[in-house]
């Protein structure tokens, strides 16, 4: 934390906390974020969040200003986002609420009973996606004004093709025919409703849980998109790996909730719904390739051979012809050898743990 940002912090401390006598500063994980993180243990017991980036560029300037103004917008609806205290968006600056230090997917991994959490999770998800898309501004987004056919192809198709197929694998056979595929996907997945709000990266680790509070982080991506995307991205979470009969409640539990708000929404969500989740596993793969081979965030492997299997059970699942040749593709590709213990390691997973 550079001096002129200790200011900022102390400058907080004086006005708004304790004091700033005897603070303490903890620099956190950032997992794939360039962003950085410290928790605050300010005088008297309080900890706060700071977080840092820096706005470098338009990018990073946008992210900023959509993480303060999406942020503001989704806690007067009621979705369970940490306060921010204060900020300066000149400097990328923030200091923030802080909910905890853990997440979803430790309190899932300890071992306790995951589905009455994931329950309480849903509740909150479905008001971010409900209410949060009344009165919401695509002006707002920080990448594109909305989930559609332009982020499915350019973000996760081509995404997994550039970074996982050839920049990950180093593929170099033919692949012109899974433009025909990618092409179709984006097709049948823009034909879900898409004027709800989605996060696009609700997973277990950007879900806090404090004893029975839940809190979500990261929202900074959100944008107008389809109910179905968020849902597939916390059941397909390889953070987790939930157990099919797992994903298969909770995703019956969703369409209670969804049941309860609007029946017509049923039927359209059920058929839409598997062609979001091959979108979001196009993008986990694409993600995790990227942060592993280009970023020398190495800790992401582990979770390439959960994704890419998922991915492969989604379309042998399907019964749209149209994707039989992805799954063909994925048939013919042997992960690298360094890989075979951690695929091990997954089909003992699958067999260990019980949720």
């Amino acid at each position: 934390m550079d001096q002129r940002f200790r200011r900022f912090l102390i400058t907080f401390l004086k006005e708004k906390a304790s004091g700033d006598q005897g603070f303490s500063v903890d620099l956190l994980p950032g997992d794939g974020s360039h962003r950085l993180f410290w928790r605050i243990h300010a005088p008297g017991g309080a900890s706060f969040i700071a977080m840092a980036n820096p706005p470098v560029s338009a990018d990073r300037k946008r992210e900023n200003n959509a993480y303060v103004v999406i942020g503001h917008h989704l806690q007067k609806k009621g979705v369970p986002l940490p306060a921010i205290h204060q900020y300066d968006l000149d400097e990328g600056w923030f200091i923030m609420e802080d909910l905890g230090s853990v997440n979803l997917q430790q309190r899932v991994l300890s071992g306790k009973d995951a589905l009455p959490l994931y329950e309480r999770v849903l509740d909150h998800l479905f008001r971010l996606q409900a209410l949060g898309a009344e009165g919401f501004n695509p002006a707002w987004c920080a990448q594109t004004e909305r989930y559609d056919r332009t982020v499915m192809l350019k973000y996760e198709s081509h995404y997994f093709k550039n970074a996982f197929v050839k920049g990950f694998l180093g593929y170099e056979g033919p692949l012109s025919g899974l433009e025909t595929v990618f092409d179709h996907l984006a097709e049948m997945a823009s034909k879900a409703d898409g004027r709800f709000f989605m996060h696009r990266d609700f997973q277990s680790r950007n879900i806090m849980v404090d004893g029975e509070k839940i809190g979500f982080i990261d929202w900074q991506g959100g944008r107008p998109g389809p109910l179905g995307y968020d849902l597939a991205s916390l059941l397909l979470d390889p953070y987790v790996r939930l157990p099919e009969h797992l994903q298969q409640k909770i995703y019956e539990t969703y369409l209670e909730i969804l049941k309860r708000y609007n029946p017509d929404l049923l039927e359209p969500f059920e058929r839409d719904y598997p062609y979001l989740a091959m979108q979001r596993n196009l993008q986990i793969l694409g993600a995790f390739s990227f942060l592993s081979k280009v970023m020398k965030k190495t800790q992401f492997t582990a979770y390439i051979p959960h994704a890419f299997k998922t991915l492969g059970n989604l379309v042998d699942k399907t019964t749209d012809v149209d994707l039989k040749p992805l799954g063909k593709f994925l048939s013919r590709i042997d992960l690298p050898d360094n890989l075979s213990a951690l695929r091990e390691e997954e089909r003992n997973h699958g067999k260990e743990e019980t949720f």
